[in-house]
């Protein structure tokens, strides 16, 4: 696989918003919920906090897994993010990690809570409306 210290498995091209996160399923589980915003998935705790931020990053969503690794790697990535001048904000799933809230709630209930804790302009510009989609 070549070398994986800071970078990651990613879904969709990285313009100035990303979502990153620790494991593959947690992070498609979310890239399910805001398919247009682009997500990437670092395939451990220290490989997530050691990803290289892509150029013209203005905003980071970290995905917290509730566990003291989990806790470990946003904390590291968001101190370096911030020291880059990227906004870093956490997203942390209601049970053990994003699938585990997936497959219990369903992705509207999903896209629901991602869309509390988005930014508004991120929420507007990655979330569409249900109803308006057809879903």
């Amino acid at each position: 696989m070549g070398a994986l210290l800071g970078h990651g498995v990613r879904f969709g091209s990285v313009d100035d918003v990303l979502v990153a996160g620790e494991g593959i399923e947690t992070v498609l589980s979310v890239h399910s919920a805001l398919p247009a915003m682009a997500t990437l998935a670092g395939l451990s705790a220290a490989h997530l906090a050691a990803i290289q931020f892509p150029e013209g990053l203005r905003r980071l969503y970290v995905l917290r897994d509730r566990d003291p690794a989990g806790a470990a790697a946003r904390d590291t990535l968001c101190s370096r993010a911030e020291d880059a001048g990227i906004e870093a904000l956490t997203l942390t799933p209601r049970l053990g990690d994003f699938n585990d809230d997936l497959r219990r709630y369903g992705v509207a209930a999903l896209q629901d809570r991602l869309r509390l804790h988005l930014h508004p302009e991120d929420a507007a510009r990655f979330l569409a409306v249900r109803g308006r989609t057809g879903r």
